[in-house]
C-alpha cells in the first residue's frame, strides 16, 4: 500500500500544480492583462450611448426604421427574437451561423428575392442592377456588422428624404466610420452600420432640440 501512495504521490501533485496554474492562476494572469491593458476589447467593444450600452462593433444589428441603415441579412437575425418567436419554438438559443444553403436551392432564392423586393420598396430611386451583392447576401456568422461603403451610400438618398439630413452630411458620417484595409492593402473597406446610425441619431437629436 504504501509504494501505491508513493506512487500515486507524484502524479498528484503535478495534476493539482497543473490545475492551479492553468485553471486559476493562467485565467487570472490573462483577465488581469485583458482588463488591464486592453478593457475596451475584453469587454466586447461595447458601444454606449449615455452611460447606457446599446450594441457592440463587432455584432450587427437588425434595423427597420427608415431613417436608418440597414445591414446585411442574417441567418439567425442577429440573435434577437420576439415574444411570440420564443413561444412557436422559433427561438434555438443564442447562436451564430448561416442558413449555409446553396446556390441553387430554391429557399435561398425565394429568400433574396425577398430581401430584394424590400430593398427596392424601400429605396425605389435604385435599379436592381445597382444593389450591391452584401446587402443580398447572410455573412457567415450571421451576426456581421459591416457593409461594403457602396452598400451604405446606397441608402443615403432616401434616408436624406426622411429624416431631413442632407446628404452631404450622410456622406460624411458614413466616411467617419468607413474603416480602411490594414496598410491599404489587407482587406477591403467597410462600414460600421451601428455607428453610423448612432451618429444619424444624434443628428436627429439636435434637429429636434434646434
Amino acid at each position: 500500500m504504501k509504494k501505491i501512495i508513493y506512487a500515486l504521490k507524484t502524479p498528484f501533485l503535478l495534476t493539482v500544480t497543473l490545475m492551479i496554474i492553468c485553471g486559476i492562476g493562467y485565467p487570472l494572469l490573462v483577465t488581469g492583462l485583458g482588463q488591464t491593458i486592453f478593457p475596451y476589447q475584453a469587454n466586447g467593444s461595447q458601444i454606449k450611448e449615455n452611460g447606457q450600452v446599446v450594441g457592440s462593433t463587432l455584432i450587427g444589428q437588425a434595423f427597420t426604421e427608415a431613417t436608418y441603415l440597414k445591414g446585411r441579412p442574417s441567418g439567425v437575425n442577429y440573435n434577437t427574437y420576439t415574444a411570440a418567436e420564443k413561444e412557436n419554438g422559433h427561438y434555438s438559443g443564442v447562436a451564430s451561423g448561416s442558413e449555409n444553403l446553396a446556390p441553387s436551392n430554391p429557399d435561398l432564392k425565394k429568400r433574396v428575392a425577398q430581401d430584394m423586393a424590400r430593398f427596392l420598396e424601400q429605396n425605389p430611386t435604385i435599379k436592381k442592377q445597382a444593389i450591391p451583392t452584401d446587402l443580398l447576401t447572410a455573412s457567415g456568422s450571421g451576426l456581421d456588422p459591416h457593409i461594403s461603403p457602396e452598400s451604405a451610400k446606397i441608402q443615403v438618398p432616401e434616408i436624406a428624404k426622411v429624416s431631413m439630413i442632407s446628404e452631404k452630411k450622410l456622406y460624411q458620417l458614413i466616411d467617419a466610420q468607413t474603416t480602411k484595409p490594414v496598410l491599404n492593402f489587407l482587406g477591403t473597406p467597410t462600414v460600421n452600420v451601428l455607428a453610423v446610425n448612432l451618429a444619424i441619431h444624434a443628428q436627429l437629436n439636435t434637429a429636434k432640440s434646434n
